[in-house]
């Protein structure tokens, strides 16, 4: 079974890390910068596309989000994509005002 797990950073970027039967197989790359957290990227590895790997990173993401009371900037395409297809699910987190300066 597929499991998200969180690498906080001090230095650099951090990354919510997707693993299945020890592997890893995906991560969301993001940081924290205030009460925003900068989504930069999302991948996961090509063989293992298309089995809901990335919604589970968007999922483990907007639940760290809303735990910690963040708005999110959604630089990363696929996040960006999703945000903007299901505004009613994401409006509350999405920091639109700093994602366009």
């Amino acid at each position: 079974m597929a499991e998200v797990k969180l690498n906080i950073q001090k230095e650099g970027p951090s990354a919510f890390e997707l693993y299945d039967e020890g592997e890893k197989y995906g991560e969301m790359v993001f940081d924290i910068q205030g009460e925003n957290l900068t989504v930069y990227h999302t991948e996961i590895d090509p063989e293992k596309e298309g089995k809901g790997y990335a919604k589970l990173l968007l999922d483990a993401m907007v639940d760290y989000v809303r735990t910690h009371k963040l708005k999110v900037i959604p630089l990363c395409p696929y996040v960006h994509l999703q945000f903007r297809r299901h505004e009613e699910l994401y409006g509350d987190i999405w920091n639109k005002v700093r994602e366009n300066d």
